[in-house]
């Protein structure tokens, strides 16, 4: 239907539960084999300092172990992979344009540190989150990096001193700005937490990249939009989500280098945000992460993707869009810049929606046109803006 109509499609490859419970308006666990593995050895998922486990997504410290029936879950990510490739060959470069690589909950590169369902609400108080460190294989892997380094007191119980979800930065031993973040201590550990999850994210780019050679279609892979406390000198919510971003360290700089080096597109939100719309108690800044995050991208000539956070169609919010796609339109060359429409709905098309939606696209893409038609109350109207399909700098796919 896609490819009758001269759409494109982008289709990504989640590993990742959908929805925070049973009910929820959409709702998809992990499958049942998997979820029953977990219940044998509840070690697979992630485990924060008070023992709650996560079953968002199959911990990273398990990848390249037998855990599922004989197979490693980077063996069940590369078969599913696979088989994706192998029925869909015939699509593959002209209708189906881009795979995106699901790497953690939400299909983000990131730890669980808080549930993915809060980090979808921008108004939402900011939490620090939890350091997801406390199965037994990561603690098994911090032990040994540990005793390599002569810290053997954080091998036995990963990071003693870490803090609770809602306690005040400035409270904590950890996160506050004199804390033990910025020690020999803190670094240490920092450096071992964001660099298992690089290792994952370098895993499932390695084979992603050599099963979807030659196909013709573009690779990508999603970066979480945490921007709260982003004005603190720890940044607390990125450092538990495995970012290690500080005032002293962009932790963007390896991302974007390792995205660059296996040629995926990176892929963020927060396109849509400006700063001040939370609670300023929390010190979010959504536009300074993305302002951070674009630049990385740029220095590493990685093409960007964007998206919305949330179902906005007013002035304010499209206007954003355009600003924060500015960031990168400048002094990049060879790579490119997309934006991708997310949770479109039917009130997309409502009268008051749609003309507006439409001349939010012409500006995005430089006043190149096409003939959209919409039929309101029996009366057939024409609109004007760009193609979808343009290969232009600024491109668009709906979904």
């Amino acid at each position: 239907m896609a490819g009758h109509h001269g759409l494109k499609v982008r289709a990504v490859m989640a590993f990742h539960q959908c929805g925070s419970r049973p009910g929820d308006p959409c709702w998809i666990p992990l499958p049942r084999w998997v979820l029953e593995e977990m219940d044998a050895e509840p070690n697979l998922a992630y485990t924060d300092r008070i023992g709650q486990r996560s079953k968002e997504y199959i911990s990273l410290s398990c990848d390249n172990l037998p855990v599922l029936n004989g197979r490693s879950p980077i063996q069940a990510y590369s078969d599913f992979m696979r088989s994706f490739r192998d029925n869909f060959k015939d699509f593959l470069g002209s209708v189906i344009t881009e795979v995106q690589v699901g790497m953690g909950p939400a299909g983000e590169l990131r730890y669980p540190s808080c549930s993915s369902e809060k980090l979808k609400r921008p108004n939402s108080a900011p939490e620090l989150g939890e350091f997801q460190c406390y199965d037994k294989y990561m603690l098994a892997s911090l032990r040994a990096c540990a005793n390599k380094v002569g810290m053997h007191e954080l091998g036995y119980g990963g990071l003693l001193r870490a803090s609770s979800l809602f306690q005040n930065v400035e409270e904590t031993n950890f996160f506050r700005s004199d804390g033990c973040w910025n020690t020999d201590y803190g670094r240490f550990f920092l450096e071992w937490y964001s660099g298992m999850l690089l290792l994952h994210g370098e895993r499932l780019c390695i084979v992603t990249k050599a099963i979807f050679l030659q196909t013709g279609v573009k690779v990508s892979a999603k970066i979480a939009g945490i921007h709260g406390h982003y004005h603190t000198c720890s940044h607390p919510s990125e450092l538990t989500a495995g970012y290690y971003n500080t005032l002293t360290r962009n932790g963007y700089l390896p991302v974007a280098l390792l995205f660059s080096k296996y040629k995926m597109f990176l892929c963020c939100t927060c396109f849509d945000m400006q700063d001040g719309e939370e609670d300023g108690s929390s010190k979010s800044s959504p536009e300074g992460f993305l302002r951070q995050l674009v630049y990385a991208a740029r220095m590493h000539n990685l093409s960007v993707s964007g998206e919305n956070s949330i179902t906005r169609l007013d002035d304010r919010s499209l206007k954003q869009v355009i600003r924060s796609s500015r960031l990168y339109s400048v002094g990049a060359h060879e790579a490119s810049l997309s934006f991708n429409y997310v949770r479109m709905d039917r009130h997309l098309f409502d009268p008051h929606n749609w003309p507006r939606f439409t001349r939010f696209v012409r500006q995005m893409s430089d006043a190149k046109t096409f003939q959209a038609k919409l039929d309101f109350s029996g009366r057939e109207r024409r609109l004007y803006s760009m193609s979808a399909t343009d290969k232009v700098i600024r491109s668009f796919v709906y979904h």
